[in-house]
């Protein structure tokens, strides 16, 4: 086996390692992958099972703001019962007495009339009104997740018609601290008691709901109000929550509701729920036709046939009520109607599922596509390989969808080929590199460059003619012209050599002048370093030096070309250099084959001082320094720029800009900057927002000359973005540069 296909194989290996043990990013990446499949595909209604009674917005304005007095809804009940309902469910929960009560309102009537006062005692209490109406139908009464977590009701809890099968399922289950029951009175007379909170996943979309829920002040493990609605419906005395009967799986399996038929048949529905004792909505399109406003059941003018053996569920779609969820086929769907949903789904078998054995078989396909890839590409070349891979990337996806389009079973399709799309680049990558590395050993057998210090390093010891090299501290340079390809459209190709030539010249003199090495020139790019071949213990700041000098000398060159520019009647475009510096560990030495070598450097310091040179347009600065480089000039005018994580490194590193010498330090206003901007760095860091712009804007004050308004203007782009969107708790202040 090749290296490359070494490598792949160690790829592939930990791709399928991913897949099972399956992380957040992952799991997210194949929601989205079914969320495509129910937008392009939802479920259709074809029998409409659930009603909802509407709190609407038109319902609110002929009855007034919500909450309603417990009489009116009592009144609601009535109504809706008369109509045989299957069964009744609220999506609401009702913890406080009613206001409006006769009992309440002897409260504000202390010391008034007495007459008043008797009349108000002899009526009945509006929550005990509710409470018979309740008693005299099939309701299911709705709980909450209490949003204060430190203090708990002190109310009798409901029981639970959970039982529980199968070792260590509470630790798989949704938990909540607290929970918002109703008045005792309202939970004692109801047929059951569900909890209706449906909450989004990490970006906010209603996809799975939890069919079992645990409460942790009432150490009980209540159903979600769909399901707790259909065991009412079914005349069931409990629902069956099962753990994994796979010894090596752990978690929830299913949940079944067993009831004996009138026929004496024993009938059982089995919902299909995740490890977490989630359930998967097949979702439809909103569908207003389940709708009807409280008011027109109040004034009966609703049509029985709504009503009739169908399942009722009181919530709203008020937007002001903040009951507006949004799921794979909505952005907008009332939090009740998920709860329509997920009853039609059990009701009619319209079930998502997703096997147990789903990611084992994710992970096989994986791994055998990946197999395929590497033993393909190598030998029959990219071109047919790819064609390979889009038969099997089509087949793939077009079998996940027809899958759920007519099984409703999961499978990821988008895993598997994403790896296999990964590999396949990384190989012919690979392959390019091999290729190009051939071809560059050629285009170097014509070189003759050598730098004058190796010329004499090597007549004094032509033994040094041989492959080899040497670890030790270096400091490193990249300096590059910034837009060099739209200066270079003003040029013809004897033009712009010339162009080069002069730029290259001065930049070169100012670097040997300063002890420094010449590695390569790339284009319009200069690598350099210090402190080899020959020692020099001064590398930082020689090179320090020198990228202070090569800026002052490019000022000169300016202009000079801008006055040329004139006389010939041309436009002028001013050369603009990005520099970047590090100190640093690396390899030097002669490195080629017997027949052609150079003398170079190489190594992660110097990647990093590439990546550095990248970062100066960023941070609107000419100069950038690492760490290392900044920490051996402490008496120059350097100012800390960001903690960044560059391109190609996985650990931060700290940077820094270089704006002068010993002159510019020895300033007050420089001083004054440098404190300021310190404070700015450790505001921004600490998610200060408002004292970070404060300083911001006192930077910008002091010293304008030094043309840093970019490097403050970035900043200033940061803490606004982060006002509208705050970085997560454990942000730890690192930018991660998405460039080179």
């Amino acid at each position: 086996m090749t290296s490359p296909r070494l490598w792949a194989f160690i790829l592939l290996c930990g791709a399928v390692a991913l897949r099972l043990i399956d992380p957040a990013p992952v799991e997210f990446m194949r929601s989205k992958t079914f969320d495509f499949y129910q937008r392009i595909h939802p479920r259709t209604v074809d029998q409409r099972l659930v009603t909802i009674v509407d709190l609407d917005d038109r319902s609110m304005e002929e009855l007034g703001q919500w909450p309603w007095p417990r009489t009116i809804l009592a009144d609601l009940v009535n109504k809706i019962s008369a109509m045989h309902p299957a069964v009744i469910g609220f999506d609401i929960v009702f913890p406080e007495p009613d206001r409006t009560s006769p009992e309440r309102l002897l409260e504000s009537v202390i010391g008034k009339d007495p007459a008043i006062r008797e009349r108000l005692e002899a009526l009945p209490d509006n929550d005990q009104i509710f409470a018979q109406a309740i008693e005299g139908a099939r309701v299911v009464t709705g709980m909450a997740p209490s949003v204060n977590t430190s203090q708990s009701q002190t109310v009798d809890r409901p029981s639970s018609s959970i039982a529980i099968l199968g070792h260590n399922v509470l630790d798989y289950l949704t938990d909540y601290p607290r929970m918002l029951f109703n008045l005792p009175e309202f939970d004692k007379a109801a047929k059951g008691h569900g909890v209706f909170i449906v909450e989004g996943e990490l970006d906010g979309i209603v996809r799975r709901v939890p069919m079992a829920i645990q409460a942790l002040d009432a150490q009980q493990v209540y159903p979600t109000l769909s399901i707790e609605m259909v065991r009412v419906a079914m005349n069931a005395s409990t629902m069956l929550l099962r753990g994994k009967r796979d010894g090596t799986l752990q978690g929830v399996e299913d949940m079944v509701l067993k009831t004996r038929l009138p026929n004496g048949k024993v009938f059982q529905l089995t919902v299909p729920l995740d490890q977490a004792g989630r359930f998967h909505v097949f979702f439809s399109k909103r569908d207003e036709k389940k709708y009807v406003s409280a008011v027109d059941v109040l004034r009966g003018t609703a049509s029985p046939d709504m009503f009739t053996n169908k399942f009722v569920i009181l919530g709203t779609s008020a937007v002001g009520m903040l009951d507006i969820k949004a799921t794979p086929t909505e952005n907008f769907l009332p939090g009740v109607e998920v709860h329509a949903n997920i009853i039609e789904n059990m009701l009619t078998g319209q079930m998502l599922k997703r096997s147990r054995n789903a990611l084992d078989l994710e992970a096989w396909g994986t791994l055998a596509v990946g197999l395929l890839l590497i033993v393909l590409v190598p030998m029959i070349g990219a071109r047919w390989t790819l064609l390979l891979l889009l038969v099997l990337l089509v087949t793939t996806g077009v079998g996940s969808f027809t899958l759920y389009r007519e099984n409703l079973q999961l499978y990821d399709p988008v895993f598997p080929g994403l790896v296999a799309l990964l590999l396949y680049m990384f190989l012919t990558y690979m392959g390019y590199t091999r290729e190009e590395a051939q071809r560059r050993q050629v285009r170097n057998a014509f070189s003759h460059y050598m730098s004058p210090a190796l010329v004499e390093r090597l007549a004094d010891d032509p033994s040094r003619l041989r492959l080899g090299g040497e670890m030790r501290e270096m400091t490193l340079m990249f300096c590059d012209v910034r837009g060099f390809t739209t200066i270079s459209e003003l040029f013809d190709a004897e033009g712009l050599t010339r162009l080069i030539n002069r730029f290259l010249t001065p930049m070169t003199d100012v670097i040997l002048d300063r002890r420094g090495t010449i590695d390569k020139y790339m284009g319009d790019c200069i690598m350099a370093f210090w402190n080899a071949p020959l020692d020099d213990g001064e590398h930082a700041r020689n090179a320090c030096l020198s990228a202070l000098e090569m800026k002052a000398r490019l000022a000169v060159l300016n202009q000079i070309l801008e006055k040329e520019a004139q006389e010939e009647g041309r436009r002028h475009i001013p050369l603009n250099i990005g520099i970047g510096v590090n100190t640093g560990i690396a390899c030097v030495g002669n490195m080629g084959s017997d027949q052609r070598f150079d003398y170079s450097v190489l190594g992660d310091n110097v990647n990093l001082a590439s990546r550095l040179e990248g970062q100066s347009k960023t941070y609107g600065v000419t100069s950038v320094l690492g760490e290392n480089t900044a920490r051996l000039v402490p008496d120059m005018a350097v100012l800390e720029l960001d903690l960044i994580r560059v391109k190609g490194k996985t650990v931060p590193v700290r940077i820094f800009g270089l704006l002068g010498d010993e002159t510019l330090v020895a300033m007050e206003d420089f001083q004054t900057l440098r404190h300021t901007h310190a404070a700015m760095l450790e505001a921004y860091r600490g998610m200060r927002w408002a004292e970070a712009q404060s300083l911001i804007e006192a930077c910008r004050l002091i010293l304008p000359e030094l043309s840093l308004q970019g490097l403050y203007d970035l900043y200033d782009g940061r803490v606004a973005a982060y006002l509208e969107a705050a970085p997560p708790d454990d942000w730890d202040g690192v930018y991660v540069a998405l460039t080179k």
